[in-house]
């Protein structure tokens, strides 16, 4: 046994060599699927009014009985996000306690428009203690900007600006619409499409030029 002692010994070094550079090989893999897989954003449709477009403008009349005027400048001089949701979604109801944090960490005005039973509406808002956002009820709304599936997203800058929307079913698909605003695409995936064609064309740049005899 002693004398085999040092034959064990090998074979652990061995093992536990071969097992780091196992262990650095799929690190390493990692790194690179990390780098290729796309940040997910809202997703967009190419319905209703587009990206850099002016907002319709539309009056309407929310839930507690005040008037509202949906596009145009905005009256606080702040960027308004239109959430359009449904107390018959459940992403719906997991969405609006983010948008209630959303809203103070981003200074955004918040308005949420939804599309049936007042009752049912209004009992949501109590639920998710929804009160401080302005609450429209109307079909209008979502056929202007023709809104087919929910929770959807429609972010209009202070001067009345479409600047991102898509469909978001959490806080990462709410912030990809701020980056989007920020960097001056409508939505990410024009932002990864521009940014693939800029690397596409500064590898052609330095690729060198080949004569043929």
């Amino acid at each position: 046994m002693i004398q085999a002692l040092p034959y064990i010994v090998v074979l652990q070094v061995f093992l536990t060599l071969a097992l780091a550079i196992l262990l650095f090989g799929l690190a390493r893999q990692v790194g690179i699927l990390h780098e290729r897989v796309a940040p997910m954003g809202a997703m967009t449709s190419d319905q209703g009014p587009a990206a850099g477009a002016m907002a319709p403008k539309l009056s309407v009349t929310t839930l507690s009985g005040n008037p509202l005027t949906i596009g145009g400048e905005s009256e606080r001089g702040q960027s308004r996000l239109l959430l359009f949701v449904s107390p018959t979604c459940p992403v719906c109801k997991k969405l609006l306690p983010i948008a209630r944090s959303f809203s103070d960490a981003e200074r955004l005005e918040i308005i949420l428009i939804g599309d049936g039973e007042v009752a049912d509406q209004a009992a949501m808002i109590k639920q998710f203690s929804l009160e401080k956002f302005a609450y429209v009820n109307s079909p209008q709304v979502g056929i202007a900007f023709h809104v087919g599936k929910l929770p959807y997203a429609i972010l209009i800058d202070a001067e009345g600006v479409i600047r991102a929307k898509g469909l978001v079913n959490n806080r990462e698909h709410l912030e990809s619409l701020i980056v989007a605003e920020e960097t001056g695409f409508g939505t990410i995936q024009s932002y990864l499409a521009a940014k693939a064609r800029s690397a596409s064309a500064a590898q052609k740049t330095h690729e060198p030029e080949t004569t043929s005899l």
